[in-house]
């Protein structure tokens, strides 16, 4: 985000030697006094006037209730504040989806966070999750998207599903939905599927990677969702490719790359995230 130009103030929600993709981590876990603590120090000072709010993997229910509070105040100081949500609770591996986060967090996200959000960035299993909905064709999916607008989010992602793409098996799909309302009060919705090659391998960040340029890039098309997937996954491939290369020539022939060779490679693809070329189109549905 500071990269494409945003004056960021981070609040670490853990402070881990290192992610928990590894086999062993150390460190502190941020807990909701601390948090709000540190939002009062903020708010003495007044600078706690914001456009955007991102949320990723948080643990902990009084914490992640606190994050929903902070936001509504923060609303109030900003009417336009863009809350960007992802909810990150579990994902599906061989087909089978499971929690890797405490269950208890579940009703928290689908009764607070996702009605006060504006973007959200599901995977599948996720936002199977939110709408008790499986999805299993690509009409379902949408159907769910639009359980999700109807809960409160403007736009939709489902970052990755399982879902067969018409390329074939090497490819992941995700799906986008928009849903704005005109000044007639109509509502129009824009929705799009973008088709990207799978990358072999087990990368840890890539959805906090995905959601903070997904903020970027709507804040630089606000209305043109088509673009912005397309610019937020096209950089995602670039950084994927270029880590996966870099990887497996530091494993060295036929070894695989361990969690620490697969880090992705951020700080070498800062020209891909400042001005990815597109190398993924998204398709109008």
């Amino acid at each position: 985000l500071q990269v494409l130009g945003f004056e960021v103030d981070t609040v670490n929600s853990v402070q881990f030697s290192n992610h928990t993709g590894y086999a062993h981590w150390k460190g502190q876990v941020l807990n909701s006094d601390e948090l709000h603590e540190l939002y009062e120090g903020l708010k003495l000072n007044k600078v706690n006037r914001y456009d955007y709010v991102l949320t990723g993997d948080t643990r902990d229910t009084s914490f992640l209730a606190m994050v929903v509070d902070i936001g509504q105040e923060l609303k109030q100081q900003n009417s336009n504040l863009v809350y960007v949500c992802d909810p990150v609770m579990g994902d599906k591996w061989n087909g089978e989806g499971s929690m890797y986060v405490p269950k208890d967090l579940l009703p928290v996200y689908r009764d607070k966070v996702v009605p006060v959000a504006d973007i959200i960035t599901p995977n599948q299993f996720e936002a199977e999750l939110l709408t008790g909905r499986k999805i299993h064709t690509e009409k379902e999916a949408l159907e769910v998207m639009d359980m999700l607008h109807a809960m409160g989010p403007e736009t939709v992602v489902i970052t990755s599903s399982d879902l067969q793409a018409p390329e074939g098996n090497d490819y992941l799909i995700a799906l986008g939905s928009h849903r704005k309302t005109k000044a007639d009060g109509t509502k129009m919705t824009q929705r799009i599927r973008v088709e990207s090659p799978k990358v072999d391998a087990v990368f840890v960040g890539t959805g906090d990677l995905f959601a903070a340029m997904l903020l970027a890039w709507t804040h630089k098309h606000p209305n043109n969702l088509k673009v912005a997937c397309e610019k937020t996954v096209s950089a995602m491939q670039h950084v994927l490719q270029r880590t996966i290369k870099s990887a497996k020539a530091q494993a060295g022939e036929g070894n695989k790359p361990n969690s620490a060779q697969l880090e992705l490679r951020m700080v070498q693809s800062k020209k891909d995230i400042e001005n990815p070329e597109i190398i993924v189109k998204a398709t109008v549905l």
